[in-house]
C-alpha cells in the first residue's frame, strides 16, 4: 500500500480495502454455502451435524436463548463462539440440504455444547419442528457494518479528540508526552519498566512491541494496574475472545475488577465470575426485575381477551411493569459499569450497547498486530488516548481477499504508527522462554538482533548433549506434497510418516516415564491443515506416544499463537521441483512456528524446495554452522 501523510486519503483506501474483503467473504460465504457439503463444512469446524435442540429459556439479559449439542465428530475443533451469526440447516436422507428462515447469534459455546440467542418463539417453534437439524456458521454482516461506521465516524471528526488521534495515528500529527518521574518497578526488567513508565507519560499513544516469550502480558497488566492508580476506569480489548479472556484472567488474578463484556471461550467458573450476564444476574435488584419479566411475558400471553375496560387497565399495568423493567435494568447496568476498574471485550463488541455513551481515558488493545486497522477504530472512538501491545512480526490479521491483503489491509494500525512514530515504541528485548540456540535466529532476522536471552532459560535443555535446533532434510527421499482443497491446502504424507519416527525416537530417549514425571510437553505443527489432521491421525494410533496425548498438541500455526511448549515438531509439507513454496513465504507464520520451543525444535521439510527462499537458505546455513 502506498504511504501517504492524508489521513482521509488513508482512511479512504481503508474503507475500499475492506469493501473488497467484504464483497469477496459474502461471494466466498454463497459459493460454499451452495457448493460444499454438511460434511466438509463439519470437517473445516464451520458446521454442526446432527444437533440435539435442548431446553429454551430467557436468560439474565432477557434474550430467549436454546441450548444445542453435538453427538458426533466431537473430536473436530470448530468456530463457533461468542458473538457470532449462525443459521440453521436441514439435510434429508437423500442428503439435500435446506436452510431454515431463522437465524441466531452465540451467547456461548465449549467443544460440544452451544447456547443461541434466538429472534424470537416462532424461530424456536421452526427449529423444535426440524428433524436432522445441523447449526452452520453465517456471515457476520454486524462486524462488517460496525467497521464500516467506526471508518466513517473517523472520516467524519472535526474539532474533537477523535479528530486529533486520527491526525496523530495516520497523518503527520506527534504524539506528546509528559514528563513523569520514572516509577520502579523491581519485579520487572528494565525493558518492561521502561515500556511502562513510557504507557504512564503517553498522552496520546504508546507501542508496546513484546517478540515471543518477552513477557508483554506481564508488562501490559502493570502498565494497566498502575494506569488505574491515576485514573478510575479503563477500557481493554483485543480482536479475539481468547485474547480477551488470556488478558482479563491474568487481570483478575492481579485483583484488578474485570467487567466482561460479552462470554469467555473457556466456560469456567473462573471466567464466567466476571462476564456482564453472570454479574447482572448477581445484582440484589436482579430477583425484582426477573419477576417483573416473568408477569410482563404472562399478561402478553392473554391476547386481547376481556372487555375494553379491562383490555385498558391490562395495557396501563403492562405499561408500568415495563417502566418498572426498564429503571431497574439502568440502575444495574449503571452500577455494573461505574463499580468496574476495567471494562473489556474484544474490539466489535466494544459497540455493544451497554456501552452507549461512556468515555475511557485509557483504551488498551491487547495483540494489536492482529486487529485489522478499523476493527481499532471502533473502540478508539471511545477512548483519549491509545495503547497498543503486540507483535507486528507474528501472525497478522487474518485477511481472505489476496487483492485487499497485498493491498494493504494485512497492515494494522499497530504496525503503521510504529514504522512512522518510532518514538512511541518501546521493544521488550529479554526473552524468558527459549534456549538461545533457538532464539538467536529469529532476533537476528525479525528483530534486528536485539534480543537476550534470560539466563535461567539460555542453555537449559531436556537431554545432556542435546542439539536444541535441528532440520531434518527429506531432500532425495522422494517426499512429494500433495493438493487436497483450497482450504485444507496440502498434505506430504511420507513427510508425516518420518516425522513420527522422529518424534517416537525422540520419546524414546527421554523415556515415557520422565515425561510423565516432568510433564514435559511435546507441539507439533504444520501450517496446513490437512497435514494436521493426518498427524493427529497417526499419533493417536501410535503405542509409543497413546499414554503422553494429554501432553502433546497438534495444530497449525495459527493454532499455536500464544502458547509454548518444551519440544517443537514442525512439518513444512512443501516439496516440488518448481521451489513453490506458497503460503510459507509469509514469515510471520515461520516466527511464531519457531518461537513456540522452549528447550528443543525440530524441522521436517525438503531443502531443495525451501531454500531457494532467502530466509530458509539463511536457517539452513544457521542450523548447520551450529552442529560443527
Amino acid at each position: 500500500m502506498q504511504e501517504t501523510d492524508s489521513p482521509t486519503l488513508h482512511l479512504q483506501r481503508q474503507q475500499q480495502l475492506l469493501r473488497m474483503e467484504y464483497d469477496y467473504e459474502k461471494e466466498e460465504f454463497r459459493r460454499q454455502t451452495e457448493a460444499m457439503g454438511v460434511a466438509r463444512k463439519v470437517k473445516r469446524g464451520l458446521c454442526w451435524y446432527p444437533v440435539t435442540a435442548g431446553r429454551t429459556y430467557y436468560n439474565s439479559l432477557n434474550q430467549l436463548v436454546m441450548e444445542f449439542t453435538r453427538t458426533e465428530d466431537t473430536d473436530i475443533e470448530h468456530s463457533f463462539e461468542y458473538g457470532r451469526p449462525v443459521c440453521f440447516l436441514h439435510q434429508s436422507w437423500d442428503g439435500k440440504v435446506t436452510y431454515l428462515r431463522s437465524q441466531g447469534t452465540v451467547s456461548y459455546a465449549d467443544d460440544n455444547r452451544m447456547v443461541v440467542v434466538m429472534p424470537g418463539a416462532g424461530a424456536v417453534a421452526e427449529v423444535q419442528g426440524t428433524e436432522h437439524l445441523g447449526i452452520q456458521l453465517y456471515f457476520d454482516e454486524t462486524s462488517y457494518r460496525t467497521m464500516f461506521e467506526a471508518l466513517d465516524d473517523v472520516l467524519r471528526a472535526k474539532g474533537n479528540r477523535l479528530a486529533e488521534l486520527r491526525d496523530i495515528l495516520v497523518g503527520t500529527g506527534m504524539p506528546g508526552f509528559r514528563e513523569l518521574y520514572p516509577v520502579r518497578f523491581p519485579w520487572l526488567n528494565t525493558t518492561q519498566e521502561a515500556a511502562v513508565n513510557r504507557v504512564l507519560c503517553a498522552r496520546d499513544v504508546a507501542i508496546v512491541h513484546g517478540p515471543p516469550g518477552t513477557g508483554k502480558t506481564t508488562t501490559l497488566v502493570e502498565a494497566i494496574y498502575e494506569t488505574l492508580h491515576r485514573e478510575p476506569q479503563v477500557l481493554v480489548c483485543a480482536q479475539s475472545n481468547t485474547a480477551v479472556d488470556w488478558i482479563s484472567e491474568k487481570l483478575t488474578d492481579r485483583g484488578v475488577n474485570v467487567l466482561r463484556i460479552g462470554n469467555p471461550t473457556r466456560v469456567n467458573d473462573k471466567m464466567l465470575a466476571f462476564t456482564y450476564e453472570r454479574r447482572f444476574e448477581s445484582h440484589p435488584a436482579y430477583p425484582e426485575l426477573w419477576g417483573i419479566r416473568k408477569e410482563l411475558r404472562r399478561l402478553g400471553g392473554q391476547g386481547r381477551r376481556g372487555t375494553w375496560a379491562e383490555r385498558e387497565s391490562l395495557r396501563n399495568r403492562m405499561s408500568r411493569l415495563r417502566d418498572r423493567a426498564t429503571a431497574l435494568e439502568v440502575q444495574i447496568n449503571a452500577d455494573l459499569l461505574d463499580g468496574a476498574s476495567v471494562i473489556a471485550s474484544t474490539l466489535v463488541s466494544s459497540n455493544h450497547r451497554v456501552l452507549a455513551g461512556r468515555r475511557f481515558g485509557t483504551l488498551f488493545i491487547d495483540e494489536a498486530a492482529q486487529a485489522p486497522e478499523a476493527a481499532c477504530w471502533i473502540a478508539i472512538r471511545r477512548a483519549d488516548r491509545v495503547i497498543l501491545a503486540g507483535d507486528h512480526q507474528q501472525l497478522p490479521p487474518t485477511v481472505k481477499c489476496k487483492d485487499a491483503a497485498r493491498g494493504g489491509l494485512e497492515r494494522t494500525l499497530m504496525e503503521h504508527v510504529a514504522l512512522r512514530k518510532p518514538l512511541s515504541v518501546s521493544l521488550l528485548t529479554v526473552q524468558y522462554r527459549m534456549n538461545e540456540a533457538i532464539m538467536r535466529f529469529s532476533s537476528q532476522w525479525f528483530y534486528e538482533g536485539r534480543l537476550e536471552a534470560a539466563p535461567e532459560v539460555r542453555h537449559r535443555g531436556i537431554l545432556d548433549l542435546d542439539t536444541p535446533i535441528t532440520w531434518v532434510d527429506t531432500t532425495g527421499m522422494d517426499f512429494k506434497e500433495e493438493f487436497v482443497g483450497e482450504s485444507l491446502g496440502r498434505i506430504n504424507r511420507a513427510e508425516a510418516g518420518l516425522l513420527m519416527q522422529e518424534l517416537e525416537r525422540y520419546v524414546l530417549r527421554i523415556s515415557t516415564r520422565r515425561i510423565l514425571d516432568e510433564r514435559v510437553d511435546f507441539g507439533i505443527i504444520s501450517p496446513y491443515r490437512a497435514q494436521v489432521q493426518y498427524l493427529r491421525g497417526r499419533i493417536k494410533a501410535s503405542s509409543v506416544l497413546r499414554p503422553l496425548l494429554p501432553l502433546l498438541s497438534v495444530n497449525t500455526v495459527d493454532g499455536f499463537q500464544g502458547q509454548e511448549r518444551d519440544v517443537i515438531f514442525i512439518s513444512l509439507v512443501r516439496a516440488n521441483s518448481e521451489g513453490q513454496i506458497g503460503f510459507l513465504s509469509d514469515l510471520r507464520r515461520m516466527n511464531v512456528a519457531m518461537t513456540r520451543a522452549r528447550m528443543k525444535l525440530v524441522i521436517l521439510g525438503e531443502a531443495a524446495t525451501l531454500a531457494r527462499h532467502p530466509f530458509y537458505r539463511r536457517l539452513l546455513e544457521y542450523i548447520r554452522e551450529g552442529l560443527e
